[in-house]
């Protein structure tokens, strides 16, 4: 039984998946293992703002993406720094309104900004995802 806040009990794919209990999560994974060659790998994270198991996508050293699980859908972080800014913000009226309104409400720190989007369907939100994914990589 998977427990998101019980750093005791190791963490795989499947256990994820059965908690988050929707189809998205294992469409996502396969999207980024197959576009960018790298699964999951899952971390305990103490800190107070999103504490308990996560999973991390990471290309080359870089991260793309990290991934929160909910019961029925998963929040994705993705990190819209310095390198790919300019590029980002020049595409961004080409984004979802939902998308546009999380970046533009996302505060900035140190020329970053930690972007929290919800994934629960298969929609013009989640395609938005991957063009991110996208931008990130190129900027690597």
């Amino acid at each position: 039984m998977f427990d998101r806040t019980d750093h005791t009990i190791p963490v795989n794919e499947e256990a994820m998946e059965g908690y988050i209990n929707n189809p998205l999560w294992g469409i996502f994974c396969e999207f980024i293992k197959e576009k960018y060659n790298c699964g999951p790998v899952f971390e305990f994270s103490k800190c107070g703002m999103e504490y308990g198991w996560n999973a991390k996508f990471k290309k080359s050293g870089k991260s793309l993406c990290t991934v929160y699980p909910r019961e029925g859908f998963f929040t994705v972080m993705i990190v819209i720094g310095r390198r790919e800014k300019e590029r980002f913000e020049q595409e961004l009226s080409s984004y979802c309104m939902e998308i546009q309104r999380i970046y533009e409400e996302t505060k900035e720190g140190n020329g970053q900004k930690w972007l929290m989007i919800d994934l629960e369907d298969e929609d013009e939100k989640y395609e938005n995802v991957k063009k991110m994914l996208g931008i990130r990589v190129s900027a690597a």
